[in-house]
């Protein structure tokens, strides 16, 4: 596995996954990226560490991945010009998979930006709250709330709005980690959203941690964390990530 690397850079690389916080904490949001000691927000999948990042038998010791750290400031390719929303490295990274998915979606006959993924006991809370603040950014949003007749059977009506969405979000709360748990129409979304590699996890009110104890494959997907941005933020963040 390590054939070709010195003795001193194996121990090197060692000692570095024994401080990778990743299996522990989590690489899933900037914060999370930022504090590792060995990553400096660094990656969002599950690797704890990458042969890229450190020294090959020909290069000096100490070297670090060419990948940023997680200051603040930065814009991805996809932020308009005089726009003030500001992501750090570890956001662009997260994102900018599911930008390419929206660009990739821009000439199929859609109806909706954003497919919104809720527990039904955040209907008028929570969720409610992030569907006005992207609409009030001119984002159209598949919203069950809205886009569900009465009478209609609410699967195949979710079935169209998924279809016809550009990217999904989900917000993971306290009482969607419950429907989870039970089965309910919410797991049926995040099956299908998971299968279609389209969506956005908004961690509000909630962890990564307790996720990975309901739904070990949804937090492993990376995306934003109220914890870290408002919800305002998180808002005009996904505006300009479905903005063509």
């Amino acid at each position: 596995m390590f054939s070709g690397y010195p003795s001193s850079t194996i121990i090197f690389i060692f000692d570095i996954m024994a401080r990778c916080t990743a299996p522990i904490k989590g690489h899933r949001t900037a914060s999370g990226r930022a504090a590792c000691p060995v990553h400096g927000g660094g990656y969002g999948d599950n690797r704890s560490f990458s042969y890229s990042s450190y020294p090959s038998s020909g290069s000096s010791a100490g070297g670090r991945s060419s990948v940023g750290g997680s200051g603040s400031g930065s814009r991805p390719r996809w932020s308009r010009a005089g726009s003030s929303v500001v992501y750090t490295p570890a956001e662009i990274r997260t994102l900018t998979p599911f930008r390419e998915t929206v660009e990739r979606r821009t000439t199929l006959p859609e109806l909706w930006d954003v497919f919104l993924c809720h527990a039904w006991d955040d209907r008028g809370k929570a969720a409610k709250e992030l569907h006005d603040l992207l609409v009030s950014r001119g984002v159209s949003v598949w919203f069950s709330e809205k886009d569900v007749a009465l009478g209609t059977p609410l699967l195949r009506e979710i079935d169209r709005g998924l279809a016809k969405s550009r990217v999904g979000i989900v917000l993971v709360t306290p009482a969607l980690l419950r429907r989870i748990q039970d089965q309910g129409i919410a797991d049926k979304e995040l099956s299908v959203l998971l299968a279609r590699d389209q969506l956005v996890p908004i961690v509000h009110e909630t962890t990564y941690e307790a996720l990975r104890e309901v739904s070990p494959m949804l937090a492993s997907r990376s995306g934003l964390s109220t914890a870290e941005n408002p919800m305002v933020d998180v808002a005009a963040k996904l505006a300009e990530l479905v903005a063509l």
